[in-house]
């Protein structure tokens, strides 16, 4: 028996020990010679004999693109459409269109349209034939991409398009946050395009559009909504919105220089109503609104400082202007509207003989204005005024800041009522023109903002 010196002996102890560990240790496996992602199958000898083995290729790119955006807590749902009997929905890329419980639909490229359908409180979407199963309640369409956009009514919009089934139609919906909206809003508000010396205007005018949507989100939250399905209308009677076809580079540029910023009174977000041309001097509520005045809604001038006939709006086209209205015209108009404002006999106020200012606010504008006609004197006051005294077309009177003149027929009949007045608009809050003349005189957005809401200040919301 041949005994291992000593040295070799360690050596081959090294050795055996090595051996051992490496075929007792788990070995690391390569799940698959294929790309991530794919699915493979182990190869078999018949696979081998086929074909040699395959060299590694780059991953095939994903069918299915990324979820869409999602509608926050914090959007604002725009009304585009309150009473439409149907929608049709199409996009400037690829969309789809959700239901309620968030499922697919759709999946559709731009410029396919789906009409949207109503069935009592169901909805389906159906183009050239095909048609969605009917669902309850809401069809959402929402783009793949955030560069692209939905488009109703031959507009494209940013954000969600939704359409919510109604007891007498369908209420189509801009689901979309804030500083979106926005960019669809402030052009439209404060016209344009406005110069480099305007874009204190501008800002001014964002903040103001800012903190009156804030605000009317809060009523939202505090369960104040005027209707369950959209926060704001798209029109004048809270703020206009043209989505995306509106939106201009000096506007943009003009919310993305004051992006979140809001004003406030006392630390609370203010509801900060505004106009197009306080013609001289703006109101407070109760001059024009059934409403309580406000600390920030005060009477302020618009006189240039060391004029005596000069303001910062009259640069406006509508600084002073002059509407006449025919007796048979005056008469239509008090047939057609007094009876939504005022209490009015069975059978009409009949022919209107005449139109007197009783009283005036402390800014100089009517408060009350009192017809004659066949039948009784009637009683109108502050903004009632405006939409009685329309035209033939429906427009509106411009402001409650006139005078007025009638011309008689010899027979005592009512011939014309002239109005002569100031202004465009209800008069509250910032005048639009006034900034934009103010801005042009060097103000800055914040000293615009402080002199039409006193005691004010912009910061940041919540």
């Amino acid at each position: 028996m041949s005994v291992v010196p000593r040295g070799w002996r360690a050596v081959l102890c090294w050795f055996f020990v090595s051996a051992v560990a490496v075929a007792c240790a788990p070995k690391r496996v390569r799940e698959n010679d294929g790309p991530p992602g794919m699915i493979s199958f182990p190869r078999t000898a018949a696979d081998s004999a086929k074909a040699p083995p395959q060299p590694d290729v780059p991953p095939m790119p994903r069918e299915e693109p990324p979820p869409p955006r999602a509608e926050g807590a914090r959007d604002v749902r725009v009304a585009l459409a309150t009473a439409a009997q149907g929608a049709v929905l199409s996009g400037t890329g690829a969309f789809r269109i959700f239901d309620a419980k968030n499922a697919v639909l759709v999946r559709a490229r731009g410029p396919d349209a789906w009409t949207v359908e109503r069935r009592g409180r169901q909805l389906r979407a159906t183009r050239q034939g095909t048609s969605t199963s009917w669902s309850d309640g809401v069809l959402t369409l929402r783009s793949d991409r955030e560069d692209e956009f939905g488009v109703f009514a031959a507009q494209r919009y940013r954000g969600a398009i939704r359409v919510v089934a109604s007891d007498t139609g369908v209420v189509v919906v801009n689901v979309l946050p804030v500083e979106w909206y926005l960019r669809g809003v402030v052009p439209l508000e404060i016209g344009g395009p406005r110069a480099g010396n305007e874009e204190a205007a501008v800002e001014a005018q964002a903040i103001a559009a800012r903190s009156y949507t804030v605000v009317r989100l809060a009523a939202i939250e505090g369960g104040t909504s005027r209707n369950a399905n959209y926060d704001m209308l798209s029109s004048v009677a809270d703020q206009v919105y043209g989505g995306a076809d509106a939106e201009r580079p000096f506007s943009n540029q003009a919310v993305a220089r004051t992006i979140g910023l809001v004003l406030r009174y006392n630390g609370r977000v203010v509801s900060a109503p505004y106009h197009s041309t306080c013609g001289g001097e703006t109101a407070e509520p109760d001059e024009v609104w059934r409403s309580a005045n406000e600390p920030f809604l005060q009477r302020v001038s618009d006189r240039i400082p060391g004029t005596s006939d000069r303001f910062y709006c009259d640069i406006s086209p509508r600084f002073s202007w002059t509407r006449s209205l025919t007796g048979d015209e005056l008469d239509a108009a008090v047939r057609a509207y007094l009876a939504s404002y005022t209490t009015v006999p069975a059978g009409g106020a009949g022919h209107v003989r005449g139109a007197t200012v009783e009283s005036r606010t402390p800014s100089g504008r009517v408060a009350r204005l009192i017809i004659a006609a066949e039948r009784g004197n009637f009683s109108l006051r502050g903004n009632d005024i405006r939409y009685v005294l329309r035209t033939p077309g429906g427009e509106i009177l411009n402001s409650t800041y006139f005078s007025v003149q009638t011309e008689s027929r010899r027979d005592g009949s009512l011939a014309r009522l002239v109005v002569k007045g100031n202004g465009y608009g209800h008069g509250i809050g910032m005048c639009q023109w006034g900034a934009i003349g103010r801005a042009r005189a060097g103000q800055s957005a914040r000293a615009i903002l402080a002199t039409y809401y006193p005691g004010t200040t912009v910061g940041l919301m919540n």
